[in-house]
């Protein structure tokens, strides 16, 4: 850096060189905020990505924004994280825009409530998921030769399959 003001005799001179050298030309600037822009639009959270993941992904655009000098309001940053979540958020989301003001709302306890949400939601789905319906577990050396055992399993198998549908109806 010494090197680039190195010949300057006034300040200003020297300040305006290390904008340049740091934020670019205007032409460059202006680039950086139009990629900048683009890649804040495309961000989605993902179906396996968490709440915190994502929302370093947010807050790392939300800087870059800041160090090429363009400011980034809270409440952007706030619809945008509710306007790009999944489905599966879909009920929390709606219940945050009609019980709170989206406009007064911090970063931080939008991603809190959601960060709650999320573990909620995963620990219920972990419970749904836990049964073993059926399990079975045959040799294949003995099952080779004998045609009587694979008519008996398929006998078995319907009789199964009878009962499931009296069951059902």
């Amino acid at each position: 850096m010494f090197r680039l003001i190195k010949q300057c005799t006034v300040a200003k001179d020297a300040w305006e060189i290390l904008k340049t050298a740091h934020e670019g030309t205007t032409k460059a600037k202006s680039a950086k905020i139009q990629l900048l822009n683009t890649k804040f639009e495309n961000l989605k959270l993902l179906e396996d990505e968490s709440i915190q993941d994502y929302h370093l992904n947010i807050l790392d655009i939300a800087n870059s924004f800041e160090s090429i000098g363009e400011k980034t309001y809270k409440e952007k940053l706030v619809r945008k994280i509710l306007r790009s979540l999944p489905k599966r958020f879909d009920m929390k989301v709606t219940t945050i825009e009609e019980a709170q003001y989206i406009s007064s709302m911090k970063v931080d306890e939008l991603i809190g409530s959601l960060q709650n949400f999320e573990i909620t939601v995963n620990n219920k789905t972990d419970k749904k998921g836990k049964g073993i319906a059926f399990t079975t577990s045959i040799d294949s050396y003995e099952t080779q030769g004998n045609h009587e055992d694979d008519e008996d399993m398929l006998e078995s198998s319907a009789l199964l399959g009878r009962q499931f549908k009296k069951i059902f109806k």
